[in-house]
């Protein structure tokens, strides 16, 4: 049974998460062809304060994160 964790930054739509849900669990169904119902998806929704990449947080004011606090990975638009 695998399970998955989705680490990113928070901002994404309940129905952002289903699509990715739904099209992760089949890609592995199908793959390791193995019943949907064994794929555990878990996604975990980060402040972008709680991320540093190249030694700089992500968050709002912090130095070299652009206008607006956005960084190298931050939400969609």
């Amino acid at each position: 049974m695998p399970f998955v964790t989705i680490e990113w930054f928070e901002g994404r739509s309940e129905e952002q998460k289903r699509e990715i849900a739904e099209r992760v669990t089949g890609a592995l169904a199908e793959v390791g062809k193995l019943p949907a119902d064994q794929v555990w998806i878990r996604f975990v929704d980060a402040s972008k304060a709680d991320w540093a990449i190249g030694g700089e947080i992500q968050g709002r004011g912090a130095s070299g994160a652009g206008e607006g606090g956005e960084g190298a990975l931050g939400p969609p638009d």
